[in-house]
């Protein structure tokens, strides 16, 4: 039986999404594999949570935890902290230095997916579409009228390197395009603006299954708001279809480009890509490692649609980890 600490929560404005995918991974865990451990990690503490939700601190040495007396030591981290550490490279440069196997991907693979731009800068030269695009630093001139005749009307203007869509606003006047600036900010000191694609929303998720690199059903994505922000994915103002209502020959060339993606980058674990399609071509807009893992988030409800359970998907995760 092989000890599985689950980390969950995290330090940015995604931990209570973050909480709630690491108990559906704990409550579905095969128990007859594996021990689960609820492990909280948060600035002020790091701490294994029992199921009388007692708190025993984590000892950051080896990331071990003494219950009772009793020392407990990890074999393999499930990591469903989305966001930072968990999602940034933080923590898997922490376990790779004490030799630790987890399930997301390496340190410097969640590094560069974390950072948007960066990661969209690195696909481009392997032919990968993407929006055109202006970037700011916190503290440079703001030169509204190059930047719009760059993007264009409406645009995005994101927080760099965070998820869950918080600081996201879809800028259609010339007048709201400081506030989102100042919005975007309070979630990252780098932004990135982006021209608006019209077109069809997709997600694709793409695993390691089994040893082979699998892309899961794609997931069309329908908005009830503006856009697929924070309410959408996460208070049901969506709807989310798979697999998607596009061509046989449309869902080839997403598959083969979220794929691609995917093995440029050298990645591990799970991921989800989010493209725009416009005039037929998939235009890529980020990708997440460590994606929603509640029963209603994308990748289950892929994995559903391709047949894989969520106990057999965590178990796949935990297995090649352990692995590597």
């Amino acid at each position: 039986m092989k000890n599985v600490a689950i980390i969950m929560g995290g330090y940015s404005s995604e931990y209570k999404i973050s909480l709630t995918s690491g108990n559906v991974v704990f409550n579905n865990i095969n128990r007859s594999k594996f021990n689960p451990y609820r492990i909280h990690i948060f600035k002020e503490k790091w701490v294994y949570v029992d199921e009388n939700d007692a708190e025993f601190p984590i000892d950051k040495n080896d990331f071990s935890v003494t219950v009772n007396g009793t020392k407990i030591n990890f074999d393999v981290v499930f990591n469903a902290i989305h966001g930072t550490p968990g999602e940034d490279g933080l923590m898997q440069a922490y376990f790779e230095l004490i030799n630790m196997p987890q399930t997301s991907c390496d340190y410097y693979q969640a590094a560069l997916t974390f950072n948007k731009r960066d990661m969209l800068s690195v696909l481009k030269p392997y032919g990968i579409k993407t929006a055109e695009s202006y970037y700011l630093n916190l503290g440079d001139e703001i030169n509204v009228d190059t930047i719009l005749a760059k993007v264009g009307l409406p645009c995005f203007v994101k927080p760099n390197k965070s998820g869950s869509s918080f600081g996201i606003s879809k800028v259609k006047t010339t007048e709201e395009f400081l506030p989102a600036i100042e919005n975007a900010y309070k979630e990252d000191d780098e932004i990135i603006i982006e021209s608006f694609l019209d077109g069809t929303e997709v997600s694709v998720g793409v695993i390691n299954y089994k040893g082979n690199i699998t892309v899961l059903p794609i997931t069309e994505i329908v908005s009830e708001n503006d856009f697929f922000d924070y309410e959408a994915k996460y208070l049901g103002k969506s709807k989310e279809i798979t697999p998607a209502r596009i061509s046989d020959e449309l869902k080839v060339k997403i598959e083969t480009v979220a794929k691609r993606a995917y093995e440029v980058l050298k990645m591990k674990g799970f991921s989800r890509s989010e493209f725009i399609i416009v005039n037929n071509e998939p235009h890529m807009l980020e990708m997440n490692t460590i994606p929603g893992l509640t029963t209603e988030s994308i990748l289950p409800q892929q994995a559903r649609e391709a047949g894989i359970s969520l106990p057999e998907l965590f178990e796949n995760a935990i297995e090649l980890a352990l692995k590597k």
